[in-house]
């Protein structure tokens, strides 16, 4: 973050203007984390043994499960298959998680971030300030989602919680697809038609991706709890990215 200088003013050096990831092992490698069961939640802690036949789960026993990944190939397919997304570009979209500490069913499940204001633009104002929007980068393609899923709470959600979930986020991306986020015409809000007709949009668009027979394998994850997918993997990992940051600039600062 950055400092406040003499004059009140958070100077923007301390703030990185971009910052960039490979793919590759190294120092710019993305940072993975380990996601931990939540203590003191007593269901969640508990271990959720299941028989991998029943769920036709065919994820490697006792070899770290990486959400992000698994997360990104099934986002892959769902805009391949699902008109309403086809505008999605899955290499510009970066998938995190965050841990949830406390054992709370309820909360946030996922939040996704655009690295645009309006229109695609990097500069916005807000009370007459101006502000710029941190860029990502993975090796030489720019991001401009950032899709963060909540864990282990999203996981302990039902599989069609999960994939209404999942779409309400996707749906929230721009159709222009210029790192802005889809707004309502009339009140300029996120949720186009309130959030109950949104959501119930959202489960008709899942059940018409499934009713397409996409690959078991991509969604088979999301049928087991975080405890059953920790036990049968023994590990599991995502990638740990924070949201972008709108940097306050100076009138005199030149972008």
């Amino acid at each position: 973050m950055g400092r406040l200088a003499e004059n009140g003013r958070m100077e923007v050096s301390q703030i990185p203007l971009e910052i960039r990831w490979s793919w590759a092992a190294g120092p710019q490698a993305l940072p993975t984390r380990t996601i931990e069961a939540t203590q003191g939640r007593r269901e969640a802690s508990l271990p959720a043994p299941f028989h991998a036949a029943l769920y036709r789960y065919e994820g490697r026993h006792d070899e770290p499960f990486h959400f992000s990944e698994s997360m990104h190939r099934l986002i892959s397919d769902i805009v391949a298959r699902c008109p309403v997304l086809s505008h999605i570009d899955p290499r510009r979209l970066l998938v995190g998680c965050n841990r949830v500490r406390n054992g709370k069913r309820r909360g946030i499940m996922a939040r996704i971030a655009g690295l645009r204001q309006r229109n695609g633009c990097l500069l916005s104002s807000r009370q007459g300030r101006r502000y710029l929007v941190q860029r990502y980068w993975i090796d030489d393609i720019e991001i401009l989602y950032v899709l963060v899923f909540y864990l282990p709470r999203f996981q302990d959600q039902s599989f069609d919680e999960k994939m209404i979930t999942l779409f309400h986020e996707l749906y929230h991306i721009s159709p222009d697809s210029d790192g802005d986020l889809r707004r309502c015409p009339d009140t300029d809000r996120f949720h186009v038609g309130g959030r109950k007709s949104y959501d119930a949009l959202m489960a008709s668009l899942a059940r018409e991706y499934l009713q397409g027979r996409p690959d078991p394998s991509l969604h088979a994850f999301l049928r087991l709890n975080f405890a059953q997918l920790q036990h049968w993997h023994g590990q599991v990992l995502g990638y740990s990215v924070p949201l972008p940051k709108l940097i306050p600039l100076d009138v005199e600062d030149q972008v």
